[in-house]
């Protein structure tokens, strides 16, 4: 065993984004020259079932020992790993996914970069530091967030091995849960579009989501900017949620409202149902498959569904709103509504030259809705003798309030 004093760095993220001018969110560190028996004695709380991973008994940042990596069995899971004292930081480095990921800092703030990460920093290049890359398809992913969040382009040889672990079915091998989370990250990124044009430039979308791949080559109807296909304009949209700081369920929204344009071999609706219906059965699929959470999935489902009947909110009779606001629930969830409403702006904005334009409907429903709202239903129950008649009365009521509401616009 080797007697060499342990040495603390810290590496990954953390060093990346303070070189970025960016801030350090968590902070991760690699010890070299240690074993686990060492940790435990300094205080340090195991809690890695996969490799030496410990807790720092005042900070709780988590301490890794430096280690190497093997594979031995596809997916992101099959791994063997290799920890010791004689592993260097060199050695734990290799085992990165990119340059700009794999530099470290020691206590005196020297950097150690070993594989040009800072040079490709500076260039604004994502280059994989090893071809032991392609042994965990997870970095695809991880790849195309970090495009999406810092608008790094790939290094030509980087992409053309994504490429290639696609068509060897390396991305296959990945779970649902975890392509929901990275997928998840990448709609939270600041120009989310990236991160599925990165999917689709190496072949993974198609993959991953076959009903946003089958978008590009849609034309955009006649009344939109045919110019721009059904896949180009759902980018627009999402980058445009994200611009307006929208939460991940709209994000999701804005990104799933229009799969019904296109049809995938898991489409099974017939061709005459319209493109809101065929949305639906495309997205109640694709959430059950990505196992997409509740409140994402139901949003979704609402936008899909209605997006097109809001575009034209003024064209609306009162009765119609009332019963949108009833199959929306406006009623229990009236935040909901709201984010349905900011997925309908995106969606309006998401054109070549509206990027800017103003979305009246979003108050016109608004003031539809605080007007429904405002109808006691309570005293309406009280003043009805025939309680079988109490639901009835309540819609009339709330429909005569829209309508008050539709004549005064």
């Amino acid at each position: 065993m080797s007697t060499t004093t342990p040495k603390i760095y810290c590496v990954g993220g953390a060093v990346r984004d303070r070189l970025l001018g960016l801030p350090v969110q968590d902070r991760d560190w690699v010890v070299v020259g240690s074993t686990p028996e060492q940790m435990e004695a300094q205080g340090f709380k195991p809690v890695g079932s996969d490799f030496p991973v410990f807790l720092h008994p005042k900070t709780h940042e988590e301490y890794a020992l430096a280690r190497t990596e093997r594979k031995v069995a596809q997916g992101y899971k099959g791994f063997t790993v290799y920890t010791s004292p004689d592993v260097t930081l060199e050695q734990d480095l290799l085992r990165r996914d990119f340059t700009v990921n794999a530099i470290a800092q020691d206590a005196d703030g020297n950097l150690v970069d070993p594989y040009g990460g800072q040079a490709d920093l500076k260039a604004g290049v994502l280059r994989h530091v090893s071809d032991a890359f392609a042994e965990d398809p997870v970095r695809i992913l991880r790849g195309a967030r970090f495009a999406a969040r810092f608008g790094f382009t790939f290094a030509p040889e980087t992409l053309a091995l994504m490429r290639k672990m696609v068509d060897n079915g390396e991305i296959d091998a990945l779970v649902a849960e975890r392509v929901w989370q990275e997928l998840a990250r990448g709609l939270m990124e600041k120009q989310p579009s990236r991160f599925f044009t990165t999917l689709r430039e190496c072949g993974a979308l198609k993959k991953i989501l076959p009903e946003v791949e089958a978008l590009y080559g849609i034309p955009q109807p006649a009344h939109y900017h045919p110019e721009i296909d059904c896949g180009i304009h759902v980018m627009m949209v999402i980058d445009d949620a994200a611009k307006h700081e929208c939460t991940l369920e709209v994000r999701f929204a804005a990104l799933t409202h229009d799969l019904g344009k296109a049809t995938t071999p898991e489409d099974t609706l017939p061709r005459h149902i319209g493109h809101e219906q065929r949305s639906v059965d495309l997205l109640k699929k694709m959430s059950e498959r990505l196992r997409v959470p509740g409140d994402c999935r139901d949003l979704g489902l609402l936008v899909a569904q209605y997006h097109s009947h809001i575009h034209k909110a003024r064209d609306l009779r009162p009765d119609t709103i009332v019963k949108l606001f009833d199959s929306c629930d406006l009623w229990r969830k009236p935040e909901r509504f709201a984010q349905i409403l900011l997925a309908c702006e995106s969606d309006a904005r998401g054109r070549t030259g509206h990027e800017n334009d103003a979305y009246p409907q979003s108050e016109y429903m608004l003031r539809c809705a605080r007007a429904a709202q405002a109808v006691n239903a309570g005293d309406i129950a009280r003043a009805c003798a025939d309680k079988n008649l109490i639901a009835g009365k309540v819609r009339e009521a709330r429909i005569v309030a829209v309508g008050r509401v539709c004549k005064s616009v």
